[in-house]
């Protein structure tokens, strides 16, 4: 039976060594560019080099996110880096850009490539699509569910995310960040649009039982593991490239003896303590997610809540007594919950009112009262020092010695860890003239480990009467670990290309519009290309230069052929694009003339760029035939499941109007505007006049 790995993330070099050492399989980081935690400490090209080595010395991969969209002018310079990491000796990157992956594909095919979860892959042909460009692992979209996941028949690796911070978008599918913030979720640098807070209208407000509709809450499946590993998906996969070493280390280790329990025959069982310390490093309550179609949604609040420490009983202007459900400590930090109100633990009184570090649970606690609290509240603990505090475990590597030490021969020792062997010889022995160096006296000198990452298995030892010097004796064997940790972190790759982009000069060929309803198809009727959401409205005017737009999120694909579709997922690219008339629409996240030309090259007629891209003009110079979108409220979010009625969200004055359907979709509150340039208009309530206005003036 394979096992499936454990992979876990690193935001620095520290949390890389605490994930290893707690048992993760594999680990995966960002560099300083295009990687999707741009917030995140990350790594340079030297920290990435001292990374592989680090990782390759315990037999764990090392996977680098290269995962936002790429522009056009940022093209070569991704390449370059692309160069560096493959000869650098990491076992994979992690991207996004569909161009990015092709050129990558075709210029270093050695180069092991996982798509990311902003892929959106969520359904099979999406599998396929990416299996036929050369890829090998999916990242499954985090709203599929166990059971979806296990009916995939495609055989590429297939990634989970199994803890951490969620996503209320369909990753990849968010343009909130971008279009509000002016910091694109697609380029790593997401302001967290998600987990603020907004009000919910009809024809009026609407009341809601918490203002943070579209905050999520934070997956854990440790109650779920059985279930998940008899899915038999390929790596399981903690989020958290910006969190803590201590919890990252953590986290690895629960999920690490769970898992090791399921091969064991054993029953998989988080412990009560376990769970209690998930709560206290972090969570905005737990969901087991989409994967078990558990409610994702925590609207009271965005923040990390910890674990419940006690009640306060007792409150002035100087002092606050709780008494306590779980043990205080100097340093901790809590939170008053109905107060919304944090503060970390500098001093902390006993009921003598005498300055203590700890307190146990079931006793009171004196705090100065330095947050204004005013009236007695539920209290969590939001960090526990002893927790951070614990000692973390070593990781070791164990290897065989051999040794040889016979009179009037040389001094050998071999080394093996289980793939490579080595030997070193030293000096010639002679006999003992007194006293006989004994065995145990050997096995302490070779058992001396202590600075290196292996600790000693197996030791055969040669002796007879010769004299060994221990200084030589020690030489060899730091000389073997030497030569053995050299040989585990050996890196020996090489690349070389020639990257040249063709001017081609594409263009956006006149004016499209996607419209809402029949009475503003007519309207466009016969003057350019019109795109419809509603398949009756297709079939009634698709002798006209009418294209169906299918859903963005697709599980059944109808048997088309020779139709005119605009197509937002893989899976539809996979399926139609050669035998039917395809757009390839934005939700594809196209960037640069690389994605325009390689779905070209698929049979695609035209790709529609991104409202992401500012220099349109740029891309065109060396693509085949794209549009831009110029005009309309382009989608910001779409969320699998949004169980609230409304018509829009409102935040700082503006309105977001809400789609409904078998998915929901956010637009966004005002219309983008392009001049100068002809491409797709979208409509949602404008009228003839305002787009015949933009027309002219554009």
């Amino acid at each position: 039976m394979k096992k499936v790995e454990l992979l876990s993330p690193a935001g620095n070099m520290e949390t890389l060594v605490v994930a290893i050492n707690n048992g993760a399989d594999a680990v995966y980081i960002g560099g300083k560019m295009f990687g999707a935690r741009a917030y995140a400490d990350n790594f340079s090209n030297e920290e990435i080099i001292e990374a592989v080595k680090y990782c390759h010395l315990y037999k764990v991969k090392l996977y680098v996110t290269a995962n936002t969209v790429i522009f056009e002018n940022e093209i070569q310079s991704f390449l370059d880096y692309m160069k560096f990491l493959y000869e650098s000796g990491v076992d994979a990157v992690i991207m996004q850009d569909l161009g990015m992956i092709s050129l990558v594909r075709r210029l270093i095919p050695d180069l092991e490539v996982h798509a990311s979860t902003q892929i959106n892959s969520h359904n099979d042909l999406s599998l396929y699509f990416l299996e036929n460009l050369g890829v090998k692992r999916a990242v499954l979209a985090r709203e599929m569910s166990l059971a979806e996941i296990k009916a995939l028949k495609c055989p590429i690796e297939k990634e989970i995310f199994i803890h951490g911070a969620l996503c209320v978008s369909y990753s990849g599918q968010c343009l909130f960040s971008a279009l509000n913030g002016g910091r694109s979720g697609n380029r790593g640098s997401c302001v967290g649009s998600c987990r603020l807070p907004y009000e919910l209208y009809g024809t009026d407000k609407i009341k809601t039982d918490g203002d943070y509709l579209l905050s999520t809450k934070e997956l854990c499946t440790v109650n779920d593991i059985k279930d998940i590993l008899d899915a038999g998906v390929d790596s399981l996969k903690i989020e958290g490239r910006m969190k803590s070493p201590e919890y990252v280390g953590y986290v690895t280790r629960v999920y690490r003896r769970l898992i090791d329990d399921y091969y064991l025959g054993l029953e998989p069982k988080v412990s009560e303590a376990e769970m209690i310390n998930l709560y206290k490093l972090f969570n905005r309550k737990f969901t087991s997610g989409y994967l078990f179609d558990d409610d994702i949604y925590n609207i009271k609040t965005p923040n990390h809540l910890g674990y419940p420490l006690g009640k306060v009983i007792k409150v002035n202007d100087r002092k606050i007594y709780i008494k306590l459900s779980d043990d205080l400590n100097q340093e901790d930090g809590i939170r008053f919950n109905e107060a919304n109100k944090g503060m970390i633990v500098n001093l902390l009184y006993d009921e003598k009112g005498l300055l203590v570090s700890h307190i146990s649970k079931g006793k009171v606690a004196i705090l100065d009262n330095k947050v204004g609290l005013l009236s007695k509240d539920s209290v969590n603990k939001t960090i526990d020092k002893a927790l951070m505090n614990r000692k973390m475990p070593i990781r070791k590597v164990k290897i065989d010695f051999s040794l040889k030490a016979l009179a009037s021969d040389y001094l050998t020792l071999w080394a093996s860890d289980g793939v490579h062997e080595v030997s070193e010889r030293s000096i010639l022995l002679d006999l003992a003239n007194n006293k006989v160096t004994s065995k145990d006296e050997v096995l302490e000198k070779l058992n001396k480990l202590g600075g290196t990452p292996f600790y000693l298995g197996k030791c055969e030892v040669k002796l007879d009467k010769a004299f060994i010097p221990m200084r030589f004796l020690n030489d060899l064997r730091r000389k073997v670990c030497e030569r053995l940790i050299d040989l585990r972190c050996a890196v020996n790759r090489k690349v070389s290309f020639t990257y040249k982009k063709k001017v081609f000069n594409g263009h956006t060929d006149g004016y499209s519009v996607l419209v809402r309803n029949e009475k503003q198809l007519r309207l466009f009727l016969g003057k350019m290309r019109i795109y419809t959401e509603d398949y009756d409205l297709y079939t009634k005017y698709k002798a006209y230069d009418v294209y169906y737009k299918m859903p963005r999120i697709m599980h059944d694909f109808p048997s088309f052929k020779g139709e005119k579709l605009l197509i937002s997922e893989l899976g539809g690219i996979y399926k139609y694009a050669s035998n039917n008339e395809v757009i390839a629409d934005y939700p594809l996240n196209i960037t640069n003339s690389e994605t325009i030309n390689f779905l070209y090259s698929l049979g695609v007629k035209i790709a529609t760029i991104s409202p992401e891209v500012k220099d349109i003009y740029e891309v065109l110079k060396y693509s085949k035939h794209a549009e831009a979108i110029i005009y309309g409220k382009v989608d910001l979010m779409v969320l699998k499941k949004f169980r609230r009625d409304g018509k829009y969200l409102k935040r700082l004055g503006n309105y977001y109007p809400i789609i409904h359907g078998d998915y929901t979709t956010i637009l966004h509150h005002e219309n983008i505007k392009f001049k100068n340039i002809k491409g797709r208009i979208i409509l949602f309530n404008e009228s003839e006049k305002d787009i015949l206005n933009f027309m002219v003036s554009s």
